[in-house]
């Protein structure tokens, strides 16, 4: 079967089996390997993208299921060479170490700031609850989080004053 979305604002269209999970479509058909495949269950979170702007975990997502719609994956949250907020915040903090829950996370996260831009620690730590991390017990993710939202904020009331 033939589908076509959008992934990270560029229209693809490929021939694919019916059942192809989404994670397999775009690490293996697009060569999109910032999305991570890891406990094929939806336990771990590690697959996390954004489906029409929702975060979903891929491996419970037919691709076909995609067809028509927008996908964001971990590599279109840049701008550019200019990191988002929440992947500067993950390296200003510490918050990875082995790296392999990451793309998730930051996924998931940014979503969080987009709906909530000055989440407390325990709305974060919600947010981030259908995930596993076996690295940092989270308090590095969690001040991650916080740096992006404050910095974030920063960013927004430097261009008001510009304006």
């Amino acid at each position: 079967m033939q589908v076509t979305m959008t992934v990270n604002d560029v229209e693809v269209t490929r021939e694919i089996e019916g059942r192809l999970l989404l994670v397999h479509f775009l690490r293996d058909t697009l060569s999109l390997t910032g999305t991570h495949w890891g406990c094929d269950t939806s336990n771990c979170g590690t697959c996390v993208v954004w489906l029409d702007g929702e975060p979903v975990k891929s491996c419970t997502v037919l691709a076909a299921m995609a067809d028509g719609h927008e996908v964001r994956t971990v590599e279109g949250l840049a701008k550019g060479a200019e990191l988002d907020p929440i992947q500067e915040g993950f390296m200003q903090c510490h918050g990875l170490q082995c790296g392999f829950c990451t793309p998730g996370m930051m996924m998931t996260c940014r979503a969080l700031l987009d709906k909530n831009p000055d989440p407390t620690d325990a709305e974060i730590r919600e947010a981030i609850s259908g995930q596993i991390c076996r690295c940092t017990g989270y308090s590095t993710i969690v001040r991650s989080v916080r740096w992006a939202s404050v910095h974030e904020a920063a960013a927004a009331q430097e261009a008001g004053a510009q304006a």
